[in-house]
């Protein structure tokens, strides 16, 4: 049996694994060649690793960022990060966890299947995480680590991967002028709350990516150019207020820490383009191999997955929504300090990647202006939300680090709020919770065509 767990847990939280037998199946439901359903699900996993390999380099090259900001700033406190809490949960919770993941995978199909909101969600350790996160808080409360935790855990974690991807799908119609793809991140409910603050708050006129660069930077207008010099500029800074000494010995390993913060820059900018090959390759691939699973399994469904999927179609907007949400995540850490609360440090990881998206959202509805507001009001939310998790945390005796995204943040805090009350209260929370998806799908319209364009 654990050894099963274990083989289900490393696919399912594979997500290259994962999308490429999902497009193994769709090509063979569609009854491809078996030249087609080999080319076709070998390039949508290497996609996916190209994808991730990426990812990786991006957040390589922002841990030097993140601990130079550090030391030059000198606060200690609690920086949220998701792999950490989750490290420390799977000791314990692991196979409860896993069966709940499992679970939380069938709902998502089921309510895919039988309600109006098609989408299947596809990042394999965000299922992990949430389901992580829902082990916990159960066995907390007092249910143990049985049938019913797993089960409503399930409920809880499918259910909610079936609606945040429906409240950022309005916004992907406008960012991929299509209905193909969807968001699955952990992010979503911060990017829907950036796209209406886009749209309600921003101007339309003016897109992120209609900036007008003066002939004699006409250089800047190529994204990996551009991103390598802001960044370069940024990392410099950085650099020169924490000084040589610091960078190179406890960094850089002796490079110049000018020229280390130069490569740092370039670094980054590499780990975006290849994220873009990456997104490419993948798009080309699932969308025609996944039609297999919408005519036969789960009919007008769409995939659901990472938010580097998005980053292609608006890269100022990317590098805007970074800066801007690691600077408002700043203030908010010199606000809690002289509020005397704990202090959540930005993570630049949280920052970079949610902040991006967020921007990406706000911009898609309210231009340059959009993405600015979007970007801001994501960054306030995860900055101080935190603050509001660790007590639930800490009961746990977890409160060494908390969760990052919103929809950790927001369904967390209540989730953990209902576990404090007992676990009465949250089994209803989480039958209601489904319930109310399931009514609200029942008087929901089916988006118009002209929606989608």
């Amino acid at each position: 049996m654990s050894a099963l767990l274990n083989i289900f847990q490393s696919i399912a939280t594979t997500p290259a694994l994962l999308v490429g037998l999902i497009a193994l199946l769709g090509l063979l439901l569609q009854k491809k060649s078996a030249t087609d359903v080999i080319q076709g699900s070998i390039k949508t996993f290497a996609g996916f690793l190209i994808l991730t390999g990426g990812a990786g380099i991006l957040s390589n090259a922002l841990t030097p960022f993140a601990k130079m900001f550090k030391f030059a700033l000198g606060v200690q406190g609690v920086v949220p990060s998701n792999e950490a809490v989750v490290a420390i949960a799977l000791v314990k919770y692991g196979s409860t966890a896993a069966l709940i993941m499992l679970v939380g995978m069938i709902v998502n199909v089921l309510l895919a299947r039988f309600t109006k909101f098609k989408y299947i969600f596809l990042t394999g350790q965000a299922m992990l995480y949430v389901a992580c996160f829902a082990a916990v808080v159960m066995v907390s409360a007092g249910m143990g680590s049985g049938w019913k935790t797993i089960l409503l855990g399930g409920l809880f974690e499918g259910t909610l991967f079936t609606i945040t991807p429906a409240l950022c799908q309005p916004f992907m119609r406008k960012i991929t002028k299509g209905d193909a793809v969807a968001m699955g991140h952990t992010g979503n409910i911060g990017y829907a709350i950036a796209g209406l603050c886009g749209k309600f708050f921003g101007d339309k006129k003016h897109d992120t990516e209609d900036i007008q660069f003066p002939k004699a930077l006409g250089f800047m207008r190529d994204s990996t150019v551009s991103i390598t010099i802001v960044m370069a500029i940024v990392y410099i800074i950085l650099a020169i207020i924490c000084g040589p000494h610091f960078v190179e010995h406890s960094l850089s390993k002796g490079t110049n820490y000018i020229i280390y913060s130069i490569v740092q820059a370039g670094t980054f900018a590499a780990g975006f383009a290849v994220v873009l090959q990456g997104v490419r390759m993948i798009l080309a691939e699932i969308i025609p191999a996944f039609q297999g699973i919408a005519q036969k399994l789960v009919p007008n469904s769409k995939p659901a997955l990472d938010v580097p999927i998005i980053f292609p179609y608006a890269p100022n907007a990317v590098l805007l929504g970074f800066l801007v949400s690691f600077f408002v995540g700043t203030i908010c850490m010199f606000i809690m300090v002289a509020m005397h609360t704990t202090v959540i440090i930005p993570g630049v990881v949280g920052h970079f990647f949610c902040g991006a998206a967020a921007a990406i959202y706000g911009n898609s509805m309210g231009g340059r202006r959009g993405a600015i507001i979007g970007a801001t009001i994501n960054s306030i939310i995860i900055s101080f939300l935190p603050l509001f998790v660790l007590p639930v945390l800490g009961d746990l005796k977890m409160a060494a680090s908390t969760f990052a995204d919103t929809d950790y943040l927001i369904p967390g805090i209540v989730l953990g709020k209902l576990g404090n009350m007992g676990s009465t209260a949250l089994t209803i929370g989480i039958i209601a919770f489904t319930v109310i998806v399931v009514l609200i799908s029942l008087f929901m319209k089916k988006p118009s065509k002209a929606a989608t364009k």
